[in-house]
């Protein structure tokens, strides 16, 4: 009889409204991929086949797909929110357990962990001590405590020294000591030029570096003397340069070296920093015609600093910004590919579980291996076109009211049956 091919009907007709339902709920989820419902019909068997003017036995639910493809992306302000352009999921980590996702509004948990809400930790590709990225995922931690600092080992200095200059009226003297009493300091009128750069010892503290230069009677002859917090090192340190006012080439690299440099304080006393060598590079020191100016001073020390921000670019390498100046790679996001993506097990939470019809992930880099690039700054949003689902919502309807028409002409007939006399 009819009436179990029109329920079977009203079933899939129910199953299609609960599926695009679904779908309008979640049009405004982040990283959500729309479903259809898929059916195909029913005839009764046997081990011999069916016959050949067989009447069908209705439809059933062969599967519900979703359809993998992009969504509209849109930015925010939130540097954690990652979108993904192309190909791949997120790797998350649920106590060990691996979860897919496309939705990445990440967050820093209290321990410093890239997290979902629903406390899924990000997965990311780890660095090494020196820095480097390597190839094992892990957990994707930010380290939000007090950085080391690092020792000044190395200064260079690019300057121009005014070849019509003479020697100063008063000699440089020395040696000497802001902190002796009285204190000394360089006259004025006993060197040339000075300049002074910012140095750090072992333990971060931030030291003044004075360099006086001071042309000596001889031709193309300079004389360097370097202070550090206004106490005379070794030295001085005597240049000489060429008659074209650059460095004999046979020479380079020109170098200062301050050796057994003992760190103090504001008081003069030891800050507890290790004795510290460094060297000052004056390969690119000049001696034109020209007004003393330096274009360059720069060194390689850096005092402590804490976590000031984040950014991540398109191949999803995480960099931190220190309040020092410093930046520092702290893993690259791992992305997961899949050779059938509808084979994956939806868990709700827009996170996919692998499952043996998906096959294996592949892990990958954004941006290689056919995985799509991230957008730091912005999310994916649902897949769901509304006017589609609305139409197919319609449709459904009237399939729905159809199969119902049919039970009640069935049940029609079946009245005529029994009221035959």
């Amino acid at each position: 009889m009819a009436f179990d091919t029109a329920v079977s009907g009203i079933n899939s007709a129910t199953a299609d409204l609960g599926v695009i339902g679904n779908n309008i709920a979640n049009s405004s989820t982040t990283g959500f991929k729309t479903s259809r419902a898929e059916f195909a019909d029913v005839y009764a068997t046997s081990l011999l086949g069916a016959g050949g003017n067989a009447v069908g036995k209705g439809v059933s639910l062969s599967g519900v797909t979703q359809e993998f493809t992009q969504g509209n992306i849109s930015f925010t302000n939130n540097a954690l929110d990652l979108a993904i352009n192309g190909n791949g999921f997120f790797l998350l980590s649920d106590n060990g357990a691996s979860l897919y996702s496309r939705a990445g509004n990440f967050q820093v948990d209290r321990e410093g962990f890239l997290v979902t809400n629903q406390g899924h930790k990000l997965q990311a590709f780890q660095v090494n001590s020196n820095g480097e990225i390597n190839g094992q995922a892990g957990d994707l931690q930010l380290d939000t405590s007090l950085v080391d600092p690092g020792a000044t080992g190395l200064a260079d200095i690019t300057a121009n020294l005014d070849s019509r200059e003479g020697p100063p009226a008063l000699p440089f003297g020395g040696p000497y000591d802001a902190f002796a009493v009285p204190p000394t300091f360089p006259d004025q009128d006993a060197y040339n030029s000075t300049t002074s750069v910012t140095i750090y010892d072992g333990l971060g503290n931030a030291h003044i570096m004075s360099m006086y230069f001071v042309k000596t009677a001889n031709p193309n002859e300079w004389d360097i003397h370097t202070l550090i917090d206004g106490v005379t090192t070794a030295g001085p340190d005597t240049v000489t340069f060429q008659s074209n006012g650059k460095f004999d080439p046979n020479i380079l690299p020109v170098e200062l070296n301050v050796t057994g440099w003992n760190p103090l304080n504001t008081a003069g006393l030891p800050t507890g920093a290790a004795p510290q060598d460094f060297t000052v590079t004056l390969s690119q020191l000049t001696q034109f015609g020209s007004d003393f100016s330096v274009s360059s001073v720069v060194q390689d020390g850096f005092t402590t600093g804490q976590l000031l921000g984040l950014e991540i670019d398109d191949s999803g390498v995480v960099f931190a910004r220190y309040t020092n100046g410093q930046a520092r790679a702290l893993g690259q996001v791992a992305l997961a590919g899949f050779s059938n993506p509808n084979g994956l097990q939806p868990l709700g939470d827009t996170n996919w579980a692998e499952t043996f019809s998906s096959g294996q992930a592949t892990l990958g880099t954004p941006g290689s291996s056919g995985l799509g690039v991230l957008q730091s700054g912005a999310l994916e949003g649902s897949n769901v076109d509304i006017t589609e689902q609305l139409v197919n919502m319609i449709i459904a309807q009237r399939n729905f009211q159809a199969n119902a028409q049919v039970i009640q002409t069935e049940d029609a007939v079946t009245q005529t049956v029994i009221n035959l006399r």
